[in-house]
């Protein structure tokens, strides 16, 4: 097929024989060539370059990048590669990484941090402006990006292959490893239908794991300090309730004598002490208040 009329190649972003079979296997159904590229270790074998041997001007650029047990070099290889192929005035780089790497490190942990976010930043800052990728860890994921993610589902390739492949598959069942998977190992005994079983055990990670301590209470000193300094953690409400008093208004006891009418009838029933609001005004006036 001529490059010219497809507007777009698919590149290699490493030569392990994983990602270039699946790199091969990928422009043949297409009818295209693979993008001519290198990809190596320096002599130190700590650096990664890269080096594209042919002009992208212009057109849209598929990098094949699988994730090997040196997560790290791949990640780099990836970055580099998207970098080179963006200095080349490349029209679009889309990202075909059927595992994507860091994605269990979508939550904050303690004083950690989310590693799969400042991955897809540093991808968006290479030069990526779409990533096709598979069975992400969490569905939420596809936020921390600032450009469009395919994420795709393989489960009805392997339950076709399950039913295709495997005879007596009416005899398995299907089991969950965790109470967390349950809801994807149901999904799939549904389709199949097959049994469930979940593996009920202690988690790995706690919830108390994945507090940091920021809205934790302030705790209480039975020290007191200065009466002209505040303390940082005066403005609880427990500090007040404890070493602080409530502020209470002086009681006003307003009190006249009594008329010759009431002291006769003081022996048959209590006094009337009915005040004015007149008369109350004047005696906190008299005392100075105002």
């Amino acid at each position: 097929m001529n490059v010219a009329k497809t507007g777009y190649r698919v590149f290699s972003a490493n030569s392990s024989a994983a990602c270039t079979e699946l790199a091969k296997k990928i422009t043949e159904r297409l009818g295209v060539e693979l993008g001519k590229s290198v990809v190596f270790q320096e002599s130190n074998r700590v650096e990664t370059r890269v080096d594209v041997k042919e002009s992208v001007r212009g057109q849209n650029i598929f990098i094949i990048q699988t994730i090997p047990r040196d997560v790290n070099t791949a990640i780099m290889e990836l970055l580099i590669m998207a970098y080179a192929l963006k200095t080349s005035c490349a029209k679009n780089i889309i990202g075909v990484i059927p595992y994507f790497p860091y994605s269990k490190q979508c939550k904050m942990r303690k004083r950690g941090s989310i590693v799969c976010k400042l991955l897809a930043s540093m991808l968006a800052k290479a030069g990526l402006t779409h990533i096709i990728t598979m069975d992400l860890h969490q569905k939420e994921i596809q936020g921390f990006f600032s450009f469009p993610v395919d994420n795709l589902r393989a489960s009805p390739f392997l339950i076709q292959y399950i039913q295709e492949e495997i005879p007596d598959y009416r005899n398995a069942i299907i089991v969950a490893k965790s109470p967390a998977a349950a809801k994807r190992a149901q999904s799939y005994a549904e389709r199949l239908r097959l049994g469930l079983a979940v593996i009920h055990g202690e988690a790995q990670c706690a919830e108390s794991d994945m507090a940091d301590g920021r809205h934790s209470p302030p705790c209480v000193r039975n020290t007191t300090g200065h009466t002209g300094l505040e303390l940082p953690w005066s403005q609880s409400g427990l500090f007040r309730r404890k070493l602080l008093p409530e502020k209470q208004k002086p009681s006003v006891c307003v009190e006249r004598e009594q008329s010759g009418t009431e002291q006769a009838c003081a022996g048959v029933r209590s006094p009337v002490r009915s005040i004015s609001v007149l008369t109350v005004v004047k005696v906190l006036e008299n005392a100075g208040w105002s």
